[in-house]
């Protein structure tokens, strides 16, 4: 906790400097295609497709890059503005990326120096290979049929697309949520390929079960339209997934952030179930299965020891996931493993939310190890 207390005395003496730069216009989600990818558990995907989004240039050495994972059930769509033809499923012209007052020019993740990739998850809803996409041997949806996948897969399928795109080496990983599951994996895989690694409001291991994974499918499984999981000629099931997401949006902090402007029970209530129509018109209930199967054997402890990256280890003070109380933990297995890691905590009443939203309470720490990624001129 020194390393902590010592970042965290830093910070506050820090002058955060406002960027100048306009933000990111005309955001484009990307696709990255590629044949015959090999699963761990052994089966071969025909066509593996994987949504990116990019922010920045890539220099000529390729080693300026920083890899952006994204959370359970959020898109990649991470920073800047889409233009008019740029969204993929579920996201809408103008929307803004749910980082951007963390990446762009003169942010913490600076995108006059660096250039950031920001992709989807294999599995997920949002342009990747995933349930919903076209089964070649069938000629419908994968549906229940999905391959079983973890999240070494999810890994070396952006490994993939990276080497595609020219990269040689990475400054940084960074993710939150799940997407801090996919940064320890990183690090774990691919230690050689990478300076630093920032996980954030996450874990280094999953307390995800079988059981569980079970109790979600059989929920799912009693919505109308299930049909034995083929629901996609019938309407969908979107009754359940919408108690779901409301669900989960409690769970993750959103009363607290909608309260100042709807204070009122009922406005709130009405203010959830909006925020999470759009999600329940693009998400599929069987990515949610998939991915959550993906964490049932997840744990990078084990191999703390392959890391050799830097890392800033992040968690909200309010985050009921994975609150402060794990933090000890953590960072007395990364210490006993020769990790350099350091710690910070989000000081936000907004829970597992708090990244985005109060992106100006961590942004400073962020910027500070970023800098100490790049190299000296």
């Amino acid at each position: 906790m020194r390393a902590h207390l010592l970042l965290a005395a830093t910070i506050f003496a820090m002058t955060v400097v406002p960027a100048l730069s306009q933000p990111l216009d005309n955001v484009e989600s990307r696709l990255f295609k590629t044949k015959d990818f090999k699963l761990t558990g052994g089966t071969v995907l025909p066509e593996l497709v994987l949504a990116y989004e990019t922010y920045g240039r890539l220099a000529p050495d390729g080693r300026n890059v920083v890899l952006l994972t994204h959370g359970y059930t959020s898109s990649h769509h991470a920073a800047g503005r889409y233009g008019a033809t740029g969204a993929p499923l579920g996201l809408k012209a103008g929307d803004v990326g749910s980082w951007d007052k963390l990446i762009g020019p003169g942010k913490a993740i600076d995108t006059d120096k660096l250039y950031v990739v920001s992709s989807n998850m294999l599995g997920s809803s949002y342009g990747s290979t995933s349930p919903r996409s076209t089964n070649p041997a069938t000629g419908k949806p994968y549906g229940p049929d999905f391959p079983r996948i973890v999240v070494a897969d999810i890994v070396n399928a952006q490994k993939a697309m990276l080497d595609q795109l020219g990269v040689k080496h990475l400054v940084a990983v960074v993710g939150g949520s799940y997407g801090g599951f996919q940064a320890f994996q990183w690090a774990v895989s691919y230690p050689d390929h990478m300076d630093g690694v920032v996980p954030v409001i996450t874990a280094p291991s999953s307390t995800t079960t079988p059981k569980a994974t079970q109790k979600l499918a059989e929920r799912l499984a009693k919505d109308p339209n299930w049909n034995g999981g083929w629901y996609y000629d019938k309407g969908g099931i979107t009754q359940t997934m919408a108690a779901l997401r409301v669900e989960t949006l409690k769970n993750y902090g959103i009363e607290a952030q909608l309260r100042p402007k709807h204070p009122a029970p009922k406005d709130l209530e009405a203010a959830i179930q909006k925020a999470a129509e759009p999600w329940v018109q693009a998400f599929d209930g069987h990515s949610l299965i998939v991915l959550r199967r993906a964490l049932e054997n997840f744990d990078t402890t084990r191999d703390f020891g392959k890391i050799k990256a830097r890392m800033l280890y992040v968690i909200s003070r309010t985050d009921k996931l994975f609150p402060p109380s794990i933090v000890p933990d953590v960072m007395a297995k990364l210490k006993a493993a020769g990790v350099d890691a350091r710690y910070f905590e989000i000081d936000s009443e907004l829970g597992h939310m708090a990244p985005g939203p109060d992106a100006e309470k961590w942004s400073p720490a962020l910027k500070a190890f970023m800098a100490g990624l790049m190299p000296k001129t």
